[in-house]
Order: structure tokens, then sequence, then C-alpha cells
């Protein structure tokens, strides 16, 4: 007897086949779903992890190497960094005026490589409202800071509500910089060069090399200590990015003392870094610096001024005691398609000089002139030191009291 279709029993029979059916190749389809990953089925539907979001504030005036550590540790707690830059107004109520304006330092803390986002204007102290904002708006989960006490005018602990709500993290204070430090060896610079030649007193660099402190008979100095900084292989290799360039990638080279790196500094570095695929930035020695700059310069040593030139995200690589000029060697030797400099220098005539460093460059084509976008040097930043060292000098006297404590009392602090 055959099988028919019509029959009430086969039709039946033939509903559960078809079930089956339809049944296995549901199955089917689901459990290759489930092994490749198809969207479409809900596979990908559940909850992705959502990334841990870590806020660190400050001032970020005359930045330096060490707010950089600062940012690179608190990038380690998470997934992304948001950083709130303080205003200028704040920073002239709770420590006195900053150095470098709001603008000049967005630009600095939004170049840094571990920074995700940035948040203007922020307050000098974590304010209860100000809390609630950033775990509400910006989905914060950890405030970090350093391992060095924040005190308000009042000597309340500026991270007080964070501790409290259990959402405070730490990371370890880089050793041997602050801005306050930085500020004193701009000081000393001023005071040596007007301090008589018959006083018994050695340069800014000789001091660097013995990591002496100076007086001065009118106890003016004394508010400073020189260079104490203790570069390390890890540091720098923290710091760097580990990737050479690819075998057909473009190379640009642009060199200087980058000395107190700046706004105008980064702005040169974003513009060299887009004419190409790989930026490789020279910096040059301290003792290039002082024959081309002053014997009172470079304020920051070389492993310093390299350590800050590296956290910037448009440089991909520093040569650390880059030479004077630029030669045929070198070029070949690093494969440099281009050449550049900014037409803001120190020395804004140093392609008519007799030490014209860029004359190989020239001479092969490839050699730019970059127009800068901010009239910012090195000198720009120490005139401003100069013109209000009164205020800076009152400034650093008080911040300087307090950094005493801290390494008086200082401890042993774990990561980094």
């Amino acid at each position: 007897m055959g099988f028919e279709l019509g029959h009430p029993e086969n039709l039946q029979s033939s509903r559960f086949i078809a079930s089956c059916l339809v049944g296995g190749i549901v199955i089917g389809v689901s459990v290759l779903g489930l092994y490749f990953g198809y969207p479409s089925l809900g596979i990908m539907n559940r909850k992705k992890k959502r990334p841990v979001r870590v806020y660190m504030d400050g001032c970020f005036d005359m930045m330096h190497y060490g707010h950089c550590n600062a940012l690179r540790q608190a990038r380690a707690l998470g997934d992304e960094l948001v950083v709130g830059v303080v205003s200028d107004a704040e920073i002239i109520a709770n420590k006195g005026p900053p150095v470098t304006p709001l603008h000049e330092r967005m630009i600095m803390v939004s170049a840094v490589k571990w920074v995700d986002e940035v948040i203007p204007d922020a307050p000098y102290a974590i304010t209860e409202e100000f809390m609630k904002k950033l775990f509400t708006e910006y989905n914060i989960d950890y405030i970090i800071h350093g391992d060095d006490p924040c005190l308000l005018p009042d000597g309340t602990d500026a991270y007080a509500l964070a501790k409290k709500a259990g959402r405070y993290k730490q990371i370890k204070r880089t050793e041997g910089v602050s801005s306050t430090d930085i500020v004193g060896r701009m000081l000393l610079c001023v005071r040596e060069r007007s301090v008589s030649d018959t006083h018994n007193r050695s340069s800014l660099q000789r001091q660097f090399s013995h990591g002496k402190s100076q007086k001065f008979e009118d106890g003016v100095a004394g508010i400073t200590r020189v260079s104490e900084f203790l570069p390390t292989s890890r540091r720098i290799v923290q710091f760097s990015n580990g990737k050479g360039p690819g075998p057909d990638a473009r190379i640009v080279y642009i060199d200087g003392a980058f000395d107190l790196f700046h706004a105008g500094h980064v702005e040169i570095l974003r513009i060299a870094r887009g004419l190409g695929d790989f930026l490789l930035v020279g910096i040059h020695t301290d003792q290039t610096v002082s024959e081309h700059r002053g014997a009172h310069r470079p304020i920051m040593n070389l492993h310093e001024r390299s350590l800050s030139v590296l956290a910037c995200r448009y440089v991909d690589e520093v040569i650390i005691g880059a030479p004077w000029e630029v030669s045929k060697d070198m070029i070949t030797t690093f494969n440099i398609s281009l050449v550049v400099h900014g037409t803001i220098a120190e020395n804004k005539d140093i392609e008519k000089g007799t030490s014209n460093p860029y004359v190989i460059p020239a001479s092969m084509d490839v050699y730019q002139l970059l127009e800068s976008p901010l009239d910012i040097t090195t000198s720009t930043i120490i005139k401003r030191i100069v013109s209000n060292h009164e205020a800076y000098q009152i400034r650093n006297e008080k911040k300087a009291a307090s950094e005493k404590r801290y390494y008086e009392g200082k401890m042993h602090v774990t990561g980094d």
C-alpha cells in the first residue's frame, strides 16, 4: 500500500515529519549561530560589559613628564581616562596665578596619548554636586589622584568625598619633578644671570649634573631643587609606543630642544605628523642646547625632555641626543622622507646662520618649513615667570613647604 498524502492518518504523519524537519532546521541553525556567532539570532544581544571609566583632574600648569606619568598610571586603572582641567580662576583662588592659561593647558592634556576625554573648567575640589555629575553624566567609576596630599586652603582633603563614597584610587607620584620645581629652576636661572659674576656660583647645567641646590646671599633662592630625576630604562619603555615604521611608511623628521614642553611644541608636532605616516623627533643634547641657547639652558635635562615628547600622541619615536646637523647618512639610516622645522623658534633666522643644520636635506629636496600655529617658545614661558616673578616666588615658597612635608613622610607605594 502506497503512502497517500491526502489520507487523514497520513496527513497527521506528514505534519509530524514536517514539524520535526522544521524543528531540526531551527535547532541546527541555532547551534550554527552559537558556533559562528550570528547576531541575528540574538546570541550577540547579551549585554556587553561597559568599559571602566576613570577620572583624574589637575591644574596641569607647566605640564611635564610627571603629569604624563600620572595620566599613564591612571589610564592603567581603567579602560578610558577622562581628565578634568582646572580653570584659571580656581587655580588663582587656590594656588596663585597659573603660568599657562586654560586653552594652552587643554592643548597639552588633549595631546597626551593616554587621555580619552577632557573636561575644561573642572573645579579644584571634588564637590558633592560635581562628583554626582561625574558618576551620572560621565559614567565615571573611580576618581584617581597621586599619593601626595591635595589640601584646600582650609586644610581639608580635596578628595574626601570621593574616598567616603568608596570610589577613590591612588597612584604613585612621579619622583624628582613638580611644576613648583620647574618654576623654581626658572627663578634660579633668572637670579643666576642677575647676580654679579664675582660671586662664587656654578651654571645651572653644572648644578644639574651634581644634583646641588643653590642659595644666594639675600636668601631669595632655596625655593627650588634642581633636577632629581632618576631615568630608568623601564620608564622610557613605558612611555614608548614600541612600534617602528612600516616598510612603506612616509617618515617625517623634526628636531629641537623641546625644553619646557609647551602648547607651541604640541601644535607643530601635530602638523608634522599629518605630513606622513610616522613622526620621528630628534631631541638635542644639553650641551647642544647650551651652545645655541645660552649657558642657562636647557631648564629640563635631556631625559626629562625626551619623556615629555614621547608622551605626545603625535610622536612615534624619538632620538635621544640627536645631532645638530641633519646628515645624509642620518636621512638614509632612518629612511626619512621629509625633514621639517617650524617658523616659530628660539632662533628664527636659523636657516640664514652659518651653522644651518638643514643644508643637506634642503639640497636633497626633502626639507620643508612649516607655519607654526602658535607664537610660543620656551623663552615665552620664561618671560611669563620673570614678569610676575614675585607672585610665583610666593606661590613656590608655599608649595615647597607642603612638598617638603610630603617627602619627609613619604612611604613606598606599589605599582606604576
